[in-house]
């Protein structure tokens, strides 16, 4: 078993920061070591702040010194600066997210294959985009039966990932041991490869049903959480995306109201743009939290 964690580094001020925060982990975790060690949400401004801040020769010393077996780093930016980032250093890994969906955001699929051309592994997040891939419409399982093959629409995105040779681990969130279960056989199952034509049409199918349906691409990453106004920003986009990618208003509002039934609604927001500034998906999130009041009126 391996223990992995990371540095945050936008909590990082000075190069002593950097070795502060590692001892306390180190001293929480009750071990001598992390075998892997995570520079964690990165993007151009952090990491240029890390970069004056000595962070590599940080990673230098924590590998020389036992406190970390290997040095990676998770990402949210564009793939020019990804690239960059893969070039500074001598990484292990990278975390990046990817899915079926998200084949050209943030690092991408040319990410991803520059990155494992380097010898990076490749950790993949968000593979089911906060859970909004397991839903379907009778649009979406009419695309999967098309292939002949029955999957979960689970089991569908995991295999998308699987079928990348360069994809080395993917987090998949559970929180059932039926989901636990269905995952750990879809690990078990997949290998590069594994897709045949008419496997890999089927995706092609589902991708404009999401794309012609889906208002805001929200991967519930919660990075704009807590919202100055108390803004629950990815419930809300959740339920504005449920009423039009399943063509029921009335269901998404009822979860929409329940879900801010004690406040958080997208009416309470005060135009700050803090949420803007953090996501990974550079959303107009303010636009789309009016968009929202229109259509469940509050």
């Amino acid at each position: 078993m391996n223990l992995a964690t990371k540095l945050p580094v936008w909590l990082v001020k000075t190069r002593e920061d950097m070795d502060r925060f590692l001892d306390e982990q180190l001293a929480r975790l009750r071990t001598d070591h992390i075998d892997f060690y995570l520079l964690h949400g990165l993007n151009k401004k952090i990491w240029n702040r890390a970069l004056d801040l000595d962070v590599t020769e940080f990673l230098d010393a924590a590998l020389a010194d036992g406190r970390i077996s290997y040095a990676g780093f998770s990402f949210h930016d564009d793939g020019e600066i990804f690239k960059e980032i893969v070039d500074a250093y001598d990484w292990t890994l990278c975390q990046i997210q990817y899915n079926f969906m998200d084949e050209e955001c943030q690092a991408g699929t040319e990410g991803l294959t520059y990155a494992a051309a380097r010898g990076l592994g490749i950790v993949v997040m968000e593979p089911l985009r906060g859970g909004l891939l397991t839903r379907e419409s009778p649009e979406i399982k009419t695309a999967w039966a098309s292939s002949g093959i029955s999957r979960t629409p689970a089991e569908w995105g995991l295999s998308w990932l699987w079928n990348k040779p360069e994809i080395s681990v993917v987090l998949s969130g559970m929180s059932t041991m039926q989901q636990v279960k269905e995952n750990v056989k879809s690990a078990n199952a997949g290998r590069a490869g594994m897709l045949t034509a008419p496997e890999l049409a089927a995706f092609d199918a589902v991708k404009v049903v999401y794309r012609t349906r889906m208002k805001v691409p929200c991967t519930q990453c919660r990075y704009c959480q807590p919202c100055p106004g108390g803004i629950k920003i990815p419930e809300c986009f959740a339920a504005y995306n449920d009423a039009f990618i399943y063509a029921d208003v009335t269901s998404a509002k009822n979860s929409y109201d329940a879900d801010t039934e004690n406040g958080g609604s997208a009416s309470a927001c005060q135009d700050c743009g803090v949420c803007e500034s953090l996501c990974p998906q550079h959303i107009p999130i303010r636009v789309s939290l009016h968009e929202i009041v229109k259509l469940f009126r509050h």
